[in-house]
């Protein structure tokens, strides 16, 4: 059963019952982290960029578990430099696991690191593909992820201030055209308060796209 679980802000821990995948490990000093980093054994970790917030325990639970951080050149240089092992890639850039696949998306953000770009994620696991879109702002190219993926779940942020807010969130569903939605990055902080039900009724209603609202600690039986 492939599963994904909410640990708070911008992390999921992705899973399909073989393979564990972790994107932005943000839980030591989040004051909504669900679990702790030493809780999480995974096989893959997947940081958008470089900001704390972010970057998190990734290099905490990667040398613990053994895992492999996936991502940017230049993030996995930072990280393979602490002795995590890497694999490096970047945007536009696929590569097959044994797990399924990794696309590397554009992210319009800082990227938290010298010389880096901040990322998405395009994750094939099991036959299901789940995009992260890491912290970001809309963008209209978004309509080719959707016409180059057909993505099942879209993690989208909708906190405002650092990333698209609500209103442009649902532009971006709108050119991704995913099976379903989860708000992510909101909530944390009062800067980034927002009601992810209003979010929910918004895409619902003019695109009838099923908005899932999911709990830090919850976690989605994947279809």
């Amino acid at each position: 059963m492939k599963t994904l679980k909410y640990l708070g802000h911008a992390c999921f821990l992705l899973s399909d019952g073989r393979t564990s995948l972790v994107f932005d490990p943000f839980l030591s000093g989040n004051p909504c982290a669900a679990a702790g980093a030493d809780d999480i054994d995974c096989h893959y970790i997947l940081p958008s960029h470089g900001h704390a917030d972010h970057l998190g325990d990734t290099v905490r639970i990667a040398k613990r578990a053994g895992a492999t951080v996936v991502s940017t050149a230049e993030m996995a240089g930072l990280c393979g430099g602490e002795g995590c092992k890497t694999h490096a890639m970047h945007l536009g850039g696929k590569h097959a696991f044994d797990f399924g696949y990794v696309r590397l998306t554009l992210a319009f953000h800082g990227a938290g690191v010298p010389g880096g770009h901040a990322c998405g994620f395009i994750v094939n696991i099991g036959g299901t593909t789940v995009y992260h879109a890491g912290d970001t702002a809309l963008f209209g190219d978004m309509a080719l992820l959707g016409k180059l993926e057909k993505i099942d779940y879209a993690l989208l942020p909708i906190g405002d201030n650092f990333t698209m807010g609500p209103a442009d969130a649902v532009e971006a569903v709108a050119l991704l055209k995913p099976r379903f939605v989860v708000p992510m990055h909101y909530n944390t902080w009062p800067l980034i308060a927002q009601d992810p039900l209003e979010f929910k009724r918004a895409v619902e209603t003019r695109l009838d796209v099923p908005v899932l609202v999911v709990k830090p600690g919850e976690a989605l039986n994947l279809e």
